[in-house]
């Protein structure tokens, strides 16, 4: 009866931790998911916060979008991770201390026989006794400590995930660079865009105001008929080209949204001119276009000729220091070298020193957690343990030669991305040079034909030109005034892409126009 009590004491004993444990499992869930629902609230809050009503630089825009552009962010959880694995590497340096304990009830404890003879030297010979061995209540502890004093592996594993931590910085500034060089040209995008729309405007403007006039030219007999036509039909094609112009500027508006993590639909309006950036009079741009200038460093050289820019020496030749991608194969490299240490580790003896402590104890009857001082029994052990790698069927060679295959790879990489980095550099250097020098055309020949419209305009009010003129010259200022701000477009793209292949790039690698240091 005694025992049968025992086995429904441990019995219910077992279901009260069950629900314990049960009960915590379902708190820490309801925990998580509290916790879950205000972030996914964030998420869904996707506003622009230091974006108001008024038209935003290009410094805000660059700002924002390092404070919520979603590649940067990704970015910064592969670098925590990364260090984390450096303390997980280091957590092999430090003792392991683990505590093991267990009760157990015998509801019916084993049995044993042994030969009648070892208790009584008259019992017949095979005769044999029912023995019990153990009691009713079985406790069970121990404490297990090692130490490693020489363990090589551990030691090229720390090499390795620091390497590996390196590489997630390096790569959050690579993503980083992308992301602002992203942005700037997606800036320059709906820069051109709403260039685009405002020229078309402005064109639709004149020639309606020119098929007013011609109209009232033509019912007072002053004009030829066929002129309203010629204005009807140049009307006629201005505007689909608005429409049209209108869609790209609500594409690129949508674009630098998605790099700000912003609502698509937000009426997005950014600062600047491209028509009215001036590349050689640096003083003579409004604070927008200022700006502007200021994240292609164009104000430092002011003043110097288009066309007589040259990329210098020392950027190609330092190019290889500052590029992130150049800069992450060589870290790739040391990584792959660590790797290959590793392996090599394998062969060293490793030395761990251990202790264990342990505790054990039978008690009869109703449990008493650990009975007396006479029921209990402990042991103690010190010791040392060495390991010596001896063979391992060869799997440690054919692991060794893979890591070198891999480093030799990955030194080609690197020397492969040098020569195109190089290349890519003094091509984008001509790009920028052409670019500038196309401007400066452009701007003279914007001039010219703003002249050649006052001319023609002047002349056809006078009746000394027909409006096919008027209106060809209303075309060339269009098409003029729009070739500049392409060219200007071209020039800062170019420049931005050029920042990023030679691994300088504002508000990350130096400072941005509000004087903001690199991150």
């Amino acid at each position: 009866m005694g025992g049968h009590r025992g086995g429904g004491w441990a019995t219910r004993t077992f279901l009260v931790v069950v629900l314990a444990l049960v009960g915590t499992i379902a708190t820490a869930g309801s925990a998580v998911a509290s916790r879950a629902v205000p972030q996914a609230s964030a998420r869904q809050a996707r506003g622009a916060p230091g974006l108001g009503d008024a038209p935003a630089t290009l410094s805000r825009i660059v700002a924002v979008a390092l404070e919520r552009n979603r590649d940067v962010l990704d970015a910064g959880y592969q670098v925590a991770l990364a260090e984390s694995r450096v303390s997980e590497a280091w957590s092999a340096f430090y003792p392991s201390v683990d505590l093991s304990s267990s009760f157990t009830r015998n509801v019916a404890p084993q049995v044993s026989f042994l030969p009648a003879q070892i208790f009584d030297p008259s019992a017949a010979e095979g005769e044999f006794i029912p023995v019990q061995f153990g009691a009713d209540n079985l406790w069970n502890l121990s404490v297990n400590a090692e130490q490693s004093l020489l363990e090589p592996d551990v030691f090229a594993g720390v090499g390795a995930a620091r390497g590996y931590q390196g590489l997630e910085r390096e790569a959050l500034r690579g993503r980083t660079q992308q992301v602002v060089t992203r942005v700037r040209i997606a800036f320059y995008d709906l820069l051109l865009a709403q260039e685009d729309v405002r020229l078309t405007e402005g064109s639709l403007e004149r020639v309606r105001q020119s098929l007013e006039e011609t109209r009232a030219l033509v019912d007072a007999g002053l004009a030829a008929e066929y002129d309203e036509l010629r204005l009807e039909v140049e009307l006629a094609n201005l505007e689909p080209t608005l429409g049209r112009a209108r869609n790209q500027l609500v594409a690129a508006r949508r674009a630098l949204t998605t790099e700000l993590d912003i609502d698509s639909e937000t009426e997005l309006v950014v600062a600047g001119d491209l028509a009215r950036i001036d590349l050689e009079d640096i003083g003579a741009n409004s604070p927008a276009n200022w700006d502007i200038l200021a994240f292609t460093g164009v104000p430092e050289s002011a003043g110097v000729p288009a066309g007589e820019e040259r990329l210098p020496p020392e950027i190609v030749a330092s190019s290889i220091g500052y590029r992130s991608d150049l800069r992450q194969l060589e870290i790739t490299e040391d990584l792959r070298k660590a790797e290959l240490r590793v392996q090599q580790a394998g062969y060293l003896p490793t030395v761990t020193a251990f202790g264990t402590y342990g505790l054990a104890a039978q008690q009869n009857g109703t449990p008493d957690f650990f009975g007396t001082q006479m029921q209990r029994g402990s042991t103690k052990q010190i010791g040392l343990r060495v390991t010596v790698p001896i063979f391992s069927g060869f799997s440690r060679n054919a692991r060794i030669g893979q890591r070198r295959a891999v480093l030799r790879q990955a030194e080609i990489q690197t020397r492969i991305a040098s020569d195109r980095a190089e290349v890519e550099l003094r091509n984008l250097a001509d790009q920028v040079r052409e670019a500038r020098r196309r401007a400066a055309g452009q701007r003279k020949a914007v001039s010219q034909a703003r002249r050649g419209y006052e001319i023609a305009s002047a002349q056809y009010a006078e009746g000394l030109s027909s409006q096919l003129e008027r209106t060809d010259a209303e075309v060339a200022l269009r098409e003029s005034e729009f070739n500049y701000a392409e060219a200007v477009y071209d020039y800062l793209a170019a420049r931005a892409r050029l920042d990023e292949a030679s691994g300088r790039v504002p508000l990350v690698d130096v400072a941005g126009p509000s004087g903001s240091g690199a991150r």
